[in-house]
């Protein structure tokens, strides 16, 4: 009994390892995994010199110390909170003029000249502006958030709406939706393809307005963290900041693209492997 036991383990062990590396999950953690392997290895061997940048032994320890201590946690939260009020600030906004924008000529002509100019300013560039006219609380960074996050929606929805297919919209009209039944059945729905490829554009450029915001004249925030370990050259704080920063941009993204295939399951799959 043992003997058989032994001799179809393997067997057994095989197929749910194939299995593991057929999900798309368990493959998308391969190359991350083989970079931090090759990381410590640099650290151990010395060809990554600490001071430059701490190993991820380091950088886990500190992670550990700052969640024991309560700061990450701390400093995560504020972060979150000002991310959730400027995107959904800039997705309010960016969303409602692209709708105005993209179904009215007069629209195009009064929204999209100033949107299009606007979105071209760097963000290091408003943030003076930004301290002058708003203070340096939380407002600067909200709006920062909020002006970053606006364009890639607008964008990406005045893209959407305008290119629904002539012959859906002839269709309806033919069956007898008046104007606001065709934004409601065939416009946004047309569009919601765009909407969700803004809204992941939008959420990462978000983070990125988070990053600059956090390091002029915060006192709390995952932007504050690294800021205050880059005085005192703790590189694993700044590493575990970054990692953060990159993780939440990947948590968030997830969310959007698992919404994706549940708004979007009647597109045909076409990536079965």
């Amino acid at each position: 009994m043992a003997s058989a036991v032994i001799s179809t383990a393997p067997g057994v062990a095989l197929p749910r390892a194939a299995a593991l590396l057929r999900s798309g999950h368990m493959r998308r953690l391969i190359s991350p995994l083989v970079l931090i392997g090759l990381w410590q290895a640099g650290s151990s061997l010395g060809l990554i010199p600490s001071d430059l940048l701490a190993s991820p032994a380091h950088v886990l320890g500190a992670a550990w110390a700052l969640t024991v201590s309560g700061k990450l946690p701390y400093h995560l939260l504020i972060s979150l909170r000002r991310v959730t009020l400027g995107l959904v600030l800039g997705a309010s906004l960016g969303c409602g003029l692209a709708v105005i924008a993209g179904l009215s000529r007069w629209g195009e002509d009064i929204v999209d000249p100033p949107m299009q100019m606007l979105r071209t300013l760097p963000f290091l560039a408003l943030v003076p502006l930004f301290i002058l006219w708003f203070g340096i609380d939380e407002m600067p960074k909200v709006l920062l958030v909020a002006f970053g996050s606006a364009f890639p929606l607008y964008v990406t929805v005045f893209a959407g709406i305008r290119g629904i297919d002539p012959k859906l919209i002839e269709a309806a009209r033919i069956f007898g939706l008046d104007r606001r039944g065709l934004i409601r059945e065939v416009i946004l729905p047309g569009a919601l393809p765009s909407i969700l490829v803004g809204m992941r554009y939008a959420i990462g450029v978000a983070w990125l307005s988070l990053v600059v915001g956090e390091q002029v004249n915060a006192s709390a925030g995952i932007g504050y963290l690294i800021s205050d370990a880059r005085d005192f050259l703790r590189t694993d704080i700044i590493v575990v900041g970054l990692l953060v920063y990159a993780f939440l941009g990947l948590l968030t993204d997830g969310l959007v693209r698992s919404i994706e295939r549940r708004a979007l399951s009647w597109r045909p799959d076409f990536l079965r492997s």
